[in-house]
């Protein structure tokens, strides 16, 4: 850490220009100038927090940095400091317990990170050094080392691409644990490098470090004798990034151009901020309120006693002299040191383990999602992964989810469906087929009986065959590649006449998108065959079974702003030819009217089926239109400075005046039980919104498939085209429409009854919400003369209004922005957001809990999510089940540690009236310490672990039981205050009880009284048992462990207290329960106080027990399925009614 920090201090003279200059392999280069070697960091990769130097400085100012940990460290000091009457064990013990096991899980999280890091740093590499190949730890690694990785192997820094053992010169890579991608891309090697790498004489310049991870510039400086160096442009085809690994490429040779933490993987590594659970914003309220009780005990126990003493004779009693210190000490000073000695005999009220018992139960119980066997995918061999386990609660809490479409409701795997070309619909399908009224005969490949000319056609499919970036992987039958969601064999493809292709011709393909290898079995389907690439050359089959080649000159790569790509391909007969493929926004406005007429019709009817649609067209270009683009391309490449301005501007540029082909549709499957588990969600009160890149009709049809949207539900259209009015300016129409639909969604709606969806109720028209990246923007950025600052607030109520929204055409900043308009509104709701690939990032960062499924898009949505799982079906069980079960067990528990310490600390106060407020302690110094440690802690924490108030199964069945915890049901005020008031009566109880019992002369068969020592054992004895007791009714479902802690905290207990009054301890000064335990169970009253104290304390619940009718049948099984009427299957429902407030009378209710 402190090298890498000198490194970039001595170094900082790079920071202020724009590029740095490597010279490969170390070597100088033929120019006057001397070699300076520049200073780059090394390849230390460092993703740990701590080193073991400043471990213990850095993690106690964190953990001092909360405020209950900075309190308690407060009152320790008082008690360090001034004289009070408790030790300062009593809360330096706890404190030192909290402290230290929360070091202790933090120190191991980051030795974990320490371990991975060490495992990068350490793995051996191969570089080449003066001609030989040297083996040398990773972390050695210079920038500027010539560096060899094999097949399978993971690049250990940025590297350019010097050489490849491939013919064509390049080589294949997977992404998966940079950008999501898991399928195969592309790199090519630096054109004109020299086979020999030893003398090879070149400099790179290249732009700073940035973490962009598909945006690189630089270019290369080839030497050679005498000659002018050559310049060669390096783009991001040229770059491998550390963490991606090479495939189906023996081996390939690399100079390092970013190393260690300015790797782009380092720099996209950002620690995720910090998530706030509602409990926790519940907990500190609470102890405001418990803050608040405390200070009041304090100052009215301050007061009365300076009152009480004010009277005659009771300042100074005949028995207790004051000294002369005690005479000259300021009155006020007294006052203060008074009051802060009630605030530390009163502290433990506020209950410092209960933040270490929380932190323990929300890890351990993280455990149950990862080892839940319904959540493992036998597909992938996978299962749950939990990511951080502060927000488990949150899982049961939330009120709106954002889903991405592609790869999270639908399966990303597609399929070639149909394509229309020249406005003529071909359809692969089954003979006999009735399309749009037209009788399809025409046998395996199905064609309409009107179709378009043999010379459209063949350049149709010849487009499919040459405008990609698909390579070809020969079939070797052995499935290689497959776990790498690699399609390595085409099976079952049939040929033009319904003959199958012979096993010897066929083709695994390898491309950065599924769409790309669909459109290309897809043109096989109709006869077109891609064979692959020959150096720079594509090869194609036509349906002749000739081989056509096509020399490939140029490739536009696709870029989500453009929405389309292009390849640029000379012909044999020197034709040059540009096939370009894209959304149809973005193919129409560049080819001729009449041929968009043609083909719309036909892509808005696949994409209202559900369909992904791509528009295919080309373009003929003349010498000179070739060598200008060809021009422009190469000045553009080489620029260092605004290249991809430069790049689109060409694109843009050439891109123009094509013709239009056809269109594709491409199928992409919804996911397994997408529709049930969505249903569900809407069931469990949860409002839907569907964020998609898409367009609008096809992700209408998939909101449809899911069931998101009825029949029944008015769909309320907020889009570009709805905007569309030639009399009247684009933000007065939104703002009318705005209007319009505010007044039928929000003001003409009836109110909804708590706690039920509009869509539950038929009375209730049901809204769905549409609108598009364009009008979002329109609504999000309005300019400030549009007279348009409600727009967001009309935009807001009416989607709040609708059972589900769709917002179509999103960027990924887009999705976030919605995420964070919806968070951030009134009632703060709880957000949810899944999703799969890159791009769904930004929207799983921003939602208070963030859900990656392991798709086919790769692992960074994994990576940067809260949980992870395999499928969206598992979202049902995480959230109804999980996430249900996990907010009732915190909520109790934060509840149930309240209560417990009030019931502890009321005596207490109330023993300060009757010992003239003499800050005497009522309970032993041990006891103190041990009741919140040892006595009443590990119940508590085993009831929060396991406890189902209801079987997981009736959750599942019952999703609207979701609705009865929802809005922090069980932390609001109605239920503190009756713990409050509990806790308030149990322990007046216990301190009347025991005064009641005193009021007998003789308590022993000897005649002796007991002291105040025996009082305060009574009183803790009884509030041991009570509030263990209480905890046992609360528990529905009873394991082992619950058992053994709950009976065994109560045994240890009682061992305990006879074991520490039963020794003389040396290291005691004073031993107040001395054999005080042992001679007071030998009482009978005793024995009987503290029985009929219990018996009392509960008599509330158990008169809540009797009284109470019971909701259900009398039984501890699983409910049984009941048939409706109509023939529905209905589960009746269990009483979720929140568990502080039930008793035993629910147990019909409960399942084991």
């Amino acid at each position: 850490m402190l090298r890498r920090r000198l490194n970039r201090l001595f170094g900082r003279d790079e920071r202020k220009v724009d590029s740095r200059t490597i010279y490969v392999g170390h070597r100088p280069c033929p120019t006057t100038e001397a070699l300076i070697p520049p200073k780059f960091c090394d390849n230390r990769i460092v993703s740990s927090k701590y080193t073991v130097w400043n471990f213990l400085p850095k993690n106690l100012f964190e953990q001092f940095r909360r405020i209950a940990n900075f309190y308690f460290l407060i009152i320790f000091l008082v008690q360090v400091i001034v004289d009070t009457p408790t030790s300062p064990v009593t809360s330096g013990l706890p404190l030192f317990f909290v402290i230290t096991v929360t070091a202790i899980k933090q120190g191991y999280e980051d030795w974990l990170r320490h371990k991975a890091d060490n495992e990068v740093n350490k793995y051996l590499v191969t570089v080449l050094e003066d001609g030989r190949r040297a083996r040398k730890e990773s972390e050695k690694i210079k920038v500027g080392d010539v560096v060899e990785v094999v097949e399978d192997e993971t690049f250990p820094c940025d590297l350019i691409l010097l050489q490849s053992s491939r013919e064509d010169e390049t080589c294949f890579v997977t992404t998966a644990s940079l950008d999501g991608e898991s399928n195969h891309k592309t790199h090519y090697t630096v054109p004109d490098t020299e086979k020999n790498l030893e003398s090879l004489s070149a400099t790179i310049e290249c732009e700073q470090p940035q973490p962009d991870l598909y945006k690189f510039v630089g270019r290369m400086h080839i030497y050679r004798n005498d000659q002018e160096p050559a310049v060669r442009s390096l783009g991001p085809e040229n770059l491998l990034l550390k963490g991606a690994t090479l495939k189906n490429t023996q081996k390939i040779y690399g100079v390092a151009v970013y190393s260690g933490m300015e790797t782009k993987m380092a720099l996209n590594y950002q620690g995720k901020s910090q998530k706030r659970s509602a409990v926790e914003k519940s907990i500190n309220a609470f102890l405001l309120v418990y803050l608040c009780i405390l200070v009041s005990k304090a100052l009215v126990c301050t007061t009365l006693k300076y009152v009480w003493q004010s009277r005659p004779g009771q300042d100074e009693p005949w028995y207790n002299q004051k000294t002369q210190k005690e005479k000259d000490t300021n009155l006020y000073l007294k006052m203060f040191t008074d009051f802060l000695s009630f605030m530390v005999l009163f502290n433990f009220i506020i209950p410092v383990s209960m933040y270490v018992t929380v932190e323990m139960q929300k890890f351990l119980g993280s455990f149950f999602i990862s080892w839940d066997k319904d959540f493992f995918d036998p597909e992938i061999q996978e299962g749950a992964l939990v990511n951080t386990s502060d927000l488990n609660e949150e899982l049961g809490q939330v009120e709106y989810v954002f889903t991405d479409k592609t790869g999270t409701l639908t399966q990303n795997n597609m399929e070639f469906i149909e394509c229309c070309i020249d406005g003529f619909q071909y359809k692969y399908a089954d003979s006999g087929t009735e399309l749009d009224g037209f009788c399809v005969t025409d046998g395996p490949v199905s064609m309409l009986q009107q179709k378009a000319g043999r010379e459209k056609e063949e350049l149709f499919l010849r487009a499919l065959c040459l405008c990609h970036t698909v390579q070809v992987k020969e079939a070797t039958g052995q499935g290689d590649g497959v776990g790498d969601g690699v399609e390595n064999q085409v099976d079952g493809v049939m040929g033009l006449d319904g003959e199958m292709i012979h096993p010897a011709d066929l083709r695994g393909f390898i491309a950065s998108s599924p769409d790309e290898v669909a459109l290309v079995k897809g043109a096989m389907k109709y006869g077109f065959k891609f064979l692959g690439m020959e150096s720079k050359n594509m090869r194609v089959m036509n349906r002749n079974n000739d081989v056509e080649t096509y020399e490939l000159l140029h490739v536009l790569n696709f870029d989500p702003v453009r929405r389309r790509m292009s390849v640029i391909v000379r012909t044999k007969s020197g034709d040059t030819m540009l096939f370009c493929k894209g959304a149809d926004s973005s193919i129409f406005p560049r080819v001729r009217q009449e041929e968009v007429d043609r083909i719309r019709m036909h892509v808005e009817r696949n994409a209202t089926e559900g369909y992904r649609t791509l528009c295919v067209a080309y373009k003929l270009l003349s010498s000179e239109e070739y060598d200008q683009a060809d021009t422009g391309l190469r000045e553009a490449k080489l620029a260092l400075q605004d290249r991809e301005e430069k790049l689109m501007a060409v694109y843009n540029q050439v891109e123009t005046g094509m013709s239009l082909i056809g269109a594709t549709a491409v199928e992409d499957r919804l996911q397994e039980e997408a529709a049930e588990t969505m249903e569900a969600l809407q069931g469990a009160g949860m409002k839907v919104w569907v964020l998609t890149g898409d367009k609008m009709e096809t992700a209408k049809s998939t909101c449809y498939a899911c069931r998101l949207f009825q029949r029944s539900t008015e769909l309320l259209e907020l889009t570009v085209r709805t905007l569309v009015d030639p009399e009247r300016k684009r933000e007065e129409r939104l703002h009318e429409l705005l209007l319009d639909y505010h007044k039928r969604a929000v003001q003409d709606a009836p109110p909804i009854k708590a706690g039920v969806t509009r869509s539950w109720s038929s009375a209730n028209q049901d809204y769905g919400f549409i609108i598009d990246g364009a009008t979002l923007s329109l609504v999000l950025n309005s300019s400030p003369d549009s007279n348009s600052s409600c727009y967001k607030s009309l935009f807001l109520q009416i989607c709040q209004n609708c059972t589900t929204v769709l917002c179509c055409r999103m960027a990924p900043l887009q999705k976030a922005q919605i995420v964070k308009m919806v968070k951030n509104s009134k009632g703060s709701p709880i957000t949810l957001s899944i999703g799969d690939g890159a791009n769904d990032v930004s929207m799983i960062l921003e939602a208070h809990v963030g859900i990656g499924i392991k798709g086919r898009e790769g692992r960074q949505a994994v990576r940067n999510s809260d949980y992870a799982i395999p499928k969206l079906k598992h979202l049902k069980k995480l959230l109804l089940g999980h996430g249900h079960l996990y907010y009732v067990r915190i909520a109790h528990l934060v509840q149930y540690f309240f209560y417990k310490n009030l019931c502890f600390i009321l005596p207490q106060f109330l023993y300060q009236f009757f010992c003239g407020y003499s800050q005497q302690p009522l309970y032993d110094a041990a006891y103190l310490t041990m009741y919140n440690i040892c006595f009443t802690s590990m119940p508590i924490l085993a009831n929060s672990l396991l406890e189902q108030h209801i079987c997981m199964e009736v959750l599942m069945d019952n999703a609207a039981l979701y609705r009865d915890v929802a809005k922090n049901a069980m932390l609001r005020w109605g239920p503190f205050l009756y713990w409050t008031l509990l806790g308030v009566y149990q322990g007046l109880l216990f301190f009347f009880g025991v005064r009641f019992l005193f009021s007998n002369p003789a308590l022993q068969d000897n005649g002796q009284v007991f002291g105040n020592w025996s009082y305060g054992t009574i009183v803790f004895t009884v509030l041991v048992f009570t509030v263990t007791l209480k905890l046992a009714m609360d528990t529905r479902h009873w394991t082992w462990i619950n058992h053994f802690v709950i009976w065994g905290s109560l045994a240890f207990y009682m061992f305990f207290s006879f074991f520490w009054g039963g020794i003389i301890w040396p290291f005691l000064r004073q031993q107040r329960l001395y054999f005080v335990f042992a001679n007071m169970l030998s009482s009978v009253s005793a024995w009987l106080i503290i029985i009929l104290l219990i018996l009392l304390s509960l008599l509330p619940e158990i008169l809540l027990l009797v009284l109470r009718k019971p909701r259900g049948p009398h039984s501890r099984q699983k409910k049984p399925v009941v048939q409706s009427g109509e023939g529905e299957t209905q589960s009746p429902r269990s009483s979720a009614r929140p568990l502080l407030m039930r008793t035993f009378s629910d147990e019909s209710n409960t399942i084991l």
